[in-house]
């Protein structure tokens, strides 16, 4: 786990500001505080920031091979040990035992075709001095992060933008992007609040060659296939593939430890884990506010399995304080509530171990969102004339909001591409409308979902469902926060789910194995009985469950209030009557407005430390610790 920036240049393009460049790498110091390194060769400028995890001693990057590939790695691969071998026994030479070397050699053996036989997350560039070419590639799931920006003179490349905004002009805020962030609660992939930079999306290369501009193509695209197997069949491939992928995300020669939540998929982990290091360290955290904490509930399934567990309650007073932290590592704003358990209980982990294992990913997978059984409720609407189903739209339409049945019908009677945008839907159209200062009626929510309802035009509802969650919510949510809260402490998270083996078992589980028996994930709790403790197996999800709806009622409706009014310089994107209408509405307790306050909030405060003032000095970057927000608007924290 590391970080890199980039820069392709065409010929006769001078090297970037030496000021500029030393910034962009600080910038990101804290996802490799173990070493820097640097090469520049002529087209191409690398630096790196490395955290240590495999061959601590020879695995510093840019690292070299035949004096001809040279290469910038963020992430891990796991079956490296087998593909060395294989490699080796066609006569290429390693002078490391890093999994980096592996890349290059494979690279070098098979060109762009080298990433099939990657099982990991990655994102890497290679700059190849012969026929200088980069080519750059991006895990199938979007684990590890690459944003690029291109001119027509430069590719400018990083592991987090804000090393991009630190090497190149100012990048003006997209109106479009901005709807698309209110609708999501993050900006979908491959977009970003800049205009100019982008994703490399997920299961995608790039290859940039001398004096032209740079290209994508997919080389991995996932789909769901089910086949007719027995059940049995679908557990026990299952387990073998988890034991499998744990094992090999095991891998490390640095402590590895876990996360553990209350829920069957932290714990199928830990169970798996265990047999690899029975001393394995999991770590908890959990809220002060009486019904948000999973901290005795995690105490107890660690005691069950025989593993010790680190744990830890958070007080409104820490959240807040931390809130600027937070929301700077994520360089886009993502307005999750559950960035913030996954913060602290990253910054707790960070004391005991290097590496943690956790959970992301098994929803997706595997049908875990109670969301996916929707489609069961909803199927006697498919028996109605459609004339029928137009006229009770209508007159649901009619019915204030909370009168009971109409969002049912609602539901019921809208086509799924027109209602289900992933696992969060946070403002409408209409509600944005009025929000926004300079709404664009024709940039609307399905822009981005349109294309992969139709790539699913012939799975079932629940699997389209399925489908948009693994193409939007997973890369642009929960893997962003993931990668961004851990390497806020130089941690590096693993994610044994979004293993390409374990997809290629899941994507074949039918419906009818995955939401059944009134519950979600059917098969893989079946999979997993007799290996996580009985109290766990069927439990309700709670995944670190945040207060936000109490606290913006009580203890920090205050800070709320005048971050809103007063402290964000946010009047020309939102009308703030409307917000603040929001917050009083949520603090009467008519309506539950907290998402949406939050995903508001989170921009304001975003906005204060990104738009406000000039982009962060690298100084204040490294600084994390104790940052220098003197520039930033003060919030009263």
């Amino acid at each position: 786990m590391c970080g890199f920036v980039g820069i392709a240049r065409n010929e006769k393009i001078p090297t970037t500001s030496s000021v500029n460049w030393a910034e962009a790498l600080k910038a990101i110091h804290h996802r490799g505080p173990d070493a820097t390194g640097e090469y520049i060769d002529e087209g191409v400028e690398f630096g790196f920031k490395r955290l240590s995890i495999i061959d601590l001693e020879h695995g510093n990057q840019p690292l070299s091979y035949q004096d001809r590939y040279h290469i910038i790695f963020n992430g891990e691969i796991y079956n490296y040990l087998e593909l060395r071998e294989q490699l080796m026994e066609l006569g290429y030479q390693f002078q490391t035992s890093s999994d980096t070397e592996v890349i290059l050699a494979l690279f070098a053996a098979k060109g762009k075709d080298c990433v099939h036989d990657l099982r990991g997350m990655f994102a890497f560039a290679i700059w190849d001095t012969e026929t200088k070419t980069l080519f750059a590639a991006r895990d199938p799931f979007g684990i590890k992060p690459f944003y690029y920006f291109q001119t027509a003179e430069r590719l400018f490349f990083s592991s987090e933008q804000k090393s991009i905004k630190l090497m190149t002009e100012e990048h003006d805020l997209s109106q479009e992007n901005i709807q698309h962030y209110l609708s999501y609660q993050y900006v979908p992939e491959p977009r970003c609040l800049s205009k100019d930079i982008l994703k490399l999306k997920p299961g995608h290369f790039l290859i940039k060659k001398l004096n032209e501009m740079a290209t994508t193509e997919c080389y991995y695209k996932k789909s769901f296939s089910p086949v007719n197997k027995s059940f049995t069949e679908f557990t026990d491939k299952t387990r073998k593939a988890l034991e499998d992928s744990v094992a090999k995300h095991m891998r490390s020669d640095v402590p590895v430890g876990a996360f553990l939540s209350s829920g069957i998929d932290s714990t199928t982990i830990v169970a798996l884990a265990k047999q690899h290091n029975p001393n394995l360290k999991t770590f908890t955290v959990g809220f002060e506010t009486e019904g948000f904490s999973e901290v005795d509930l995690a105490k107890d399934t660690a005691e069950k399995l025989g593993v010790e567990n680190i744990h830890k309650l958070i007080t409104p007073e820490e959240f807040v304080a931390e809130l600027k932290n937070i929301i700077w590592h994520m360089d886009d704003p993502v307005a999750d509530p559950a960035a913030v358990p996954l913060y602290f209980v990253a910054k707790e982990a960070s004391k005991h171990v290097k590496v943690v294992l956790s959970g992301e990913g098994a929803d997706e997978l595997f049908g875990g969102y109670n969301i996916y059984r929707e489609p069961l409720a909803l199927k006697w609407f498919d028996r109605l004339p459609n004339w029928l189903k137009v006229a009770m739209n209508r007159l649901a339409l009619t019915m204030p909001d909370g009168v009971k049945g109409r969002s049912y019908i609602l539901r019921g009677t809208t086509p799924l591409s027109e209602r289900y945008i992933g696992n969060a839907y946070i403002f409408s159209e209409k509600e944005k409308q009025r929000l926004l200062q300079n709404y664009q009626p024709n940039r609307t929510f399905t822009d981005i979902t349109k294309p992969f309802y139709k790539e699913a035009n012939l799975y079932s509802e629940s699997s389209k469902m399925q489908y948009i969650d693994l193409n939007t919510w997973l890369p642009g949510d929960i893997l962003v926060k993931a990668d961004r809260m851990t390497m806020a402490h130089s941690l590096e998270l693993r994610v044994p789910f979004l293993d390409k083996e374990v997809f290629e078992i899941a994507r074949q589980i039918p419906d009818h194995a995955k939401i059944s028996h009134g519950t979600t994930k059917y098969a893989l709790r079946e999979a997993v009985k007799g290996l996580v403790p009985d109290s766990v197996l069927y439990r309700k999800k709670l995944g670190f469950p945040v207060p936000i709806r109490h606290w913006l009622r009580n203890e920090v409706y205050d800070w709320a209030k005048d971050v809103i009014k007063y402290s964000s310089t946010t009047d020309e994107i939102f009308n703030k009557s409307e917000v603040l209408a929001l917050l009083d509405e949520h603090a009467s307790m008519k309506k539950d407005n907290s998402r949406k306050l939050w995903t508001i909030l989170s921009f304001m405060i975003w906005y204060s430390i990104y738009e406000d003032t000039d982009t962060l000095t690298a100084a204040e970057a490294v600084e994390l610790k104790a940052p220098d927000y003197s520039r930033a608007v003060s919030f009263g924290i």
